[in-house]
């Protein structure tokens, strides 16, 4: 058994199709324009929202997305452990979207396509992505209010 074969006998990857390949290139290129736009908002003090946090103003304290675009303003400027320190849901799934992007971005350019990634989803259920998405931001906004609940004596 030649080297190559022996690398890939558990089946961990294969050559990927042709619609793969270009799928993962629009997934890696969002990914990237994402970032792009978030390095520019840090750099040029860009901001896209308007005004304030209604929640905050009505009930003075943080909503469940409070510092998420901040955080993810940070990990785009390469201050990830400040990322996790301003909001660790966005934190998270920032890595998560830059694993995807580093996946997508092997797929698209050298056809390898991970078989882990189909068995990933073809096993993964919408209500189950709903659900992390819930306990992610919930457990940021534990974070984020311990922070505003904190009293200094």
């Amino acid at each position: 058994m030649r080297v190559g074969q022996q690398l890939n006998k558990h089946k961990f990857f294969c050559r990927a199709s042709s619609r793969q390949r270009l799928t993962a290139g629009l997934v890696f290129l969002g990914i990237v324009a994402l970032f792009g736009f978030l390095q520019l908002m840090a750099r040029y003090k860009i901001n896209p929202w308007a005004g304030p946090c209604g929640f905050k103003q009505k009930y003075g304290l943080p909503c469940p997305t409070c510092g998420m675009t901040t955080s993810a303003v940070a990990f785009a400027s390469g201050k990830i452990f400040e990322s996790f320190y301003i909001q660790p849901a966005a934190a998270l799934l920032c890595c998560v979207l830059a694993v995807s992007a580093f996946l997508a971005f092997i797929t698209a350019v050298f056809g390898v396509y991970f078989n882990f990634i189909r068995r990933f989803f073809a096993e993964l259920k919408t209500r189950y992505i709903i659900l992390a998405l819930i306990v992610i931001v919930a457990v940021g906004w534990a974070v984020t209010l311990t922070r505003a609940l904190r009293i200094d004596y």
